[in-house]
């Protein structure tokens, strides 16, 4: 019950698979992002498919673009990698003390506990990556303690948690679906008795949750970056000199930001950057349980 190590061994790995494949991320959220109604001047996309993306912003703003934003990210990771990971299997060992008598209804509960408890507590980080890596070159020099303050002193306390509502949604969804399917995946698997509990297994059961995943948490990934990307300044800001076009939220909730993205670009907006987010959350998966699975290892 009182077992440290899922806490420790979550964040760890979580670090590890995030400085993996960061660069995946960053293409989309520009994926994701364009086509955001914020600028009523652009007429076309920017980017017309991952590698386009991938490669134009390697060509135009450098290597150092694509971990713009790694900072938070990694920051993001460590606490709510730790929270997470360390909240599920608590919870699941305080439910049913055997593992054995685990079941898919009890494991989805504690994933979807778990992801909302953890995303709430990292948001502010998140934010400031979804920032930083929409800023891309701009924001690599950017102090992350100062970014932070700014995001507080223009938008304020409010405004670190802009997106929170989608992000514990998106969060409740994957953690609900990705570590119930590895656990499911990994058992059928070891049952099976052609691979037993071996690396092959690792590798195969984190990339099935990870497309599991990827299908179920796009559409709420899409609103939650479109969310944390609009930037709503104080009344008071607006006031002494600042725009009253950004002074006012382009959405007025995660519901409000659906609907106007499927009437203003249709249903197929919600899996903008579908495809590279199934190939980071395969990679991201096989390098976190990979790890995770190392470090239960030691003793």
């Amino acid at each position: 019950m009182n077992d440290w190590r899922p806490f420790l061994y979550g964040g760890v790995a979580s670090m590890v698979a995030e400085s993996g494949t960061f660069p995946i991320d960053t293409t989309k959220t520009r994926l994701q992002i364009q086509g955001q109604i914020i600028d009523q001047s652009l007429t076309e996309l920017k980017y017309r498919g991952m590698s386009h993306a991938f490669f134009r912003i390697f060509k135009e703003e450098g290597l150092q673009s694509l971990y713009s934003g790694i900072a938070p990210a990694l920051l993001r990771q460590a606490s709510y990698g730790t929270i997470k990971i360390g909240v599920y299997h608590t919870l699941k060992r305080a439910l049913v003390p055997d593992p054995e008598d685990e079941t898919l209804s009890i494991n989805v509960l504690c994933g979807v506990i778990a992801g909302i408890v953890s995303s709430a507590a990292a948001n502010p980080t998140d934010l400031l990556k979804v920032r930083m890596q929409v800023k891309g070159r701009e924001g690599c020099g950017e102090d992350m303690f100062n970014a932070f303050i700014n995001i507080y002193k223009q938008e304020g306390l409010r405004g670190l948690w802009r997106g929170v509502v989608p992000t514990a949604q998106r969060a409740a969804t994957v953690a609900g679906v990705e570590l119930p399917a590895y656990d499911l995946c990994k058992k059928v698997i070891v049952q099976s008795g052609y691979l037993g509990d071996t690396k092959p297994t690792h590798f195969l059961a984190s990339f099935l949750a990870g497309l599991a995943g990827a299908i179920a948490s796009t559409p709420i990934d899409v609103i939650k970056t479109r969310m944390m990307n609009q930037k709503v300044l104080r009344p008071q800001l607006v006031m002494n000199g600042g725009s009253a076009a950004v002074g006012k939220a382009v959405y007025t909730s995660s519901v409000d930001c659906l609907v106007q993205t499927v009437r203003t670009e249709g249903v197929m907006a919600l899996y903008k950057g579908f495809v590279p987010t199934w190939v980071r959350l395969g990679p991201w998966n096989i390098i976190f349980f990979m790890t995770y699975e190392q470090l239960k290892k030691i003793h």
